[in-house]
């Protein structure tokens, strides 16, 4: 019986529909912040114009986060939302930055900023192309505090997708080994950047296209540029069927690889 419904959900049906262009849906990437001005004229110039990108600066020190200004703190995070404006440009796009001048992060600020994108911008996707690595999470109080964060954001029906590590599996590296209450990516060489598979392997699920467009380094496959795939994918859908919960976002992206080829 199911065979015989997923047969009529194919990709080409559901992702290449017209009316699959992200609109409605708000994406949180929480990363090295974006620099706004370079991606309004990247996309101005293709002829498709985004919405206006807003955000937050977002530190450990400090309880509210800073107000966005509009840059990076880095090129790593412009890259990663470029991806997700290039698949689904009519997104509602917010920048969390935790890296900041300092170009590090904390756990606790990831935590923070993940709170804020799902109770203040009511996101509906959050794209963390980043990692903790697990000697950071020796201590079991600040494991469990960024799982509990994820399992909020499971319980408040928004979709969290994190990057493997780009050793997976000889490296691990959290929130992406949580794999139950979110969506876990490897990277991959598709010829279609809407490609994917479900490829199982040691707590991370799916394999997305690894290659970005602008940026530095954004030719070198990386999981940080193929989990912004997944989560331009998953708001093409999320346009088209808002309701969807992440168990159910996730049974779909499954049945969709069937009978795919990487």
């Amino acid at each position: 019986m199911f065979d015989e419904i997923f047969a009529r959900i194919t990709p080409d049906r559901l992702l290449r529909d017209p009316r699959a262009t992200g609109e409605g849906v708000a994406v949180a990437v929480i990363d090295s912040g974006v620099e706004r001005a370079v991606l309004e004229d990247k996309f101005r110039a293709a002829g498709t114009p985004i919405h206006p990108i807003d955000g937050a600066l977002f530190r450990a020190d400090s309880a509210a986060p800073l107000p966005y200004t509009g840059h990076q703190s880095s090129p790593h995070g412009t890259t990663v939302a470029d991806v997700i404006l290039t698949v689904a440009p009519r997104v509602k796009l917010y920048s969390a930055d935790v890296f900041g001048p300092a170009g590090t992060c904390e756990v606790e600020t990831v935590i923070h900023a993940l709170r804020h994108a799902i109770e203040v911008w009511k996101v509906k996707v959050i794209n963390l192309s980043l990692g903790v690595p697990e000697h950071k999470l020796q201590q079991l109080p600040r494991r469990q505090a960024l799982l509990r964060a994820i399992e909020e954001a499971y319980f408040r029906d928004v979709l969290v997708f994190a990057a493997a590590h780009n050793e997976h599996p000889l490296t691990r590296s959290y929130p992406a080994v949580f794999t139950t209450p979110l969506v876990s990516v490897d990277k991959g060489v598709f010829d279609d950047p809407l490609g994917f598979a479900y490829r199982l392997r040691d707590h991370v699920e799916f394999q997305a296209h690894g290659k970005g467009y602008l940026g530095p380094f954004a030719r070198e496959p990386a999981t940080s540029w193929a989990t912004p795939h997944l989560s331009g994918i998953a708001a093409r859908i999320l346009s088209l069927k808002p309701d969807l919960k992440p168990f159910e976002m996730k049974t779909l992206l499954y049945w969709l690889t069937r009978g795919r080829t990487g």
